[in-house]
């Protein structure tokens, strides 16, 4: 039988899923220990709705919700997709697996510099341990995913990193 040809898109997609999800999941879980259910939708949803307008979208807190929680997907497919089309490049240029490491550190640093930034900010009122472990637990479980979907490039950053072209 032959192989189907590979969907990236679909495979961006799923990969944003998994990272918006395991950040909302993880917000969820935070915001009601904390003893408030959906506070940072909320607060972010606020940020959404001035922008978009409130005469848009209204001023609720379910509008509040739906348009920040619209807006955080969307951001991921995209970032998923951004990540599976280097993924699959990385595939047939192995030295890019190099790079995307790179990127994983810097977007882990980034999102933990621009928390501490916020700090000082409305937004100060969300902890930036919070912040950084959310964007970690996506992160992480979006490269997990590449990872299994893409067996092949284990051996291929092995190769890259001893530096050998067997």
């Amino acid at each position: 039988m032959a192989e189907r040809p590979h969907n990236f898109l679909r495979e961006g997609i799923i990969t944003g899923f998994i990272g918006a999800t395991a950040i909302a999941v993880w917000f969820l879980i935070v915001d009601t220990i904390a003893g408030h259910p959906f506070y940072t939708p909320i607060f972010l949803g606020k940020g959404v709705v001035s922008i978009l307008g409130k005469n848009m979208m209204g001023d609720t807190a379910f509008t509040q919700v739906l348009g920040y929680t619209v807006f955080h997907y969307v951001a991921f497919f995209i970032v998923g997709i951004l990540l599976t089309v280097i993924v699959h490049q990385a595939e047939r240029t192995p030295g890019i697996l190099a790079g995307l490491l790179v990127a994983f550190v810097m977007m882990t640093l980034g999102f933990y510099m621009i928390a501490a930034a916020f700090a000082q900010s409305a937004l100060g009122q969300m902890s930036w341990v919070q912040i950084f472990i959310a964007n970690l637990l996506a992160s992480s479980l979006m490269l997990w995913y590449l990872w299994r979907k893409h067996p092949k490039l284990d051996h291929q950053l092995k190769r890259e990193l001893e530096g050998t072209d067997d």
